[in-house]
């Protein structure tokens, strides 16, 4: 028999891990949850303050974020160019 046959057996019995517990697939449930909402508002065009605070604070823990309203203004500026409200 070659090693990839063996089936090694745990001694203190089966445990519910992996994607089949109730913990696995409930925690990929979530994340998916996540996913979903995070494209919804991003196609609404809604941004997403929570990643850009968890961005800001792996890549700048010196730095103050902007807040809420300072970063919803950019966006709009970044994604407008100024020119909120007008067509063309």
């Amino acid at each position: 028999m070659s090693d990839t046959t063996l089936a090694t057996v745990d001694p203190n019995g089966p445990q519910a891990v992996g994607p089949r517990s109730a913990t696995g697939w409930m925690g990929t449930l979530g994340q998916a949850g996540r996913y979903l909402g995070q494209s919804l508002r991003l196609m609404v065009g809604l941004p997403d303050y929570e990643a850009y605070l968890n961005h800001f604070e792996r890549t700048h823990p010196e730095l103050e974020p902007m807040s809420y309203e300072a970063f919803f203004r950019e966006r709009q500026e970044a994604r407008y160019g100024g020119r909120a409200g007008k067509c063309c």
